[in-house]
């Protein structure tokens, strides 16, 4: 078993409540969950109203398909949000 595990940070620099930070996280994670079947949450920076830190996660029984899911993942976010990637961080176990 191979478990993948995701660490993308996200700016949003338009945020200026913690309302808005969190009506744009509860979306995009249920967009993540809902088309890719992962664990998604927000992992850090949770007092920074500009950064969001996201964590995913998804096992299988191959590296390439847990590769593939994560990988999807972030194109996802990139191509559907108007959110800036400054980095993505990737770790398997």
């Amino acid at each position: 078993m191979v478990i993948g595990a995701l660490e993308v940070k996200l700016k949003a620099p338009w945020v200026h409540s913690l309302k808005e930070k969190r009506m744009i996280i509860r979306s995009l994670v249920a967009k993540i969950r809902q088309k890719f079947n992962v664990s998604v949450h927000e992992v850090a920076a949770m007092d920074h109203l500009q950064t969001i830190v996201l964590g995913i996660t998804t096992c299988s029984n191959s590296k390439v398909k847990v590769q593939s899911v994560l990988d999807h993942v972030v194109n996802f976010i990139e191509e559907n949000h108007d959110l800036m990637v400054e980095g993505v961080t990737t770790q398997f176990y």
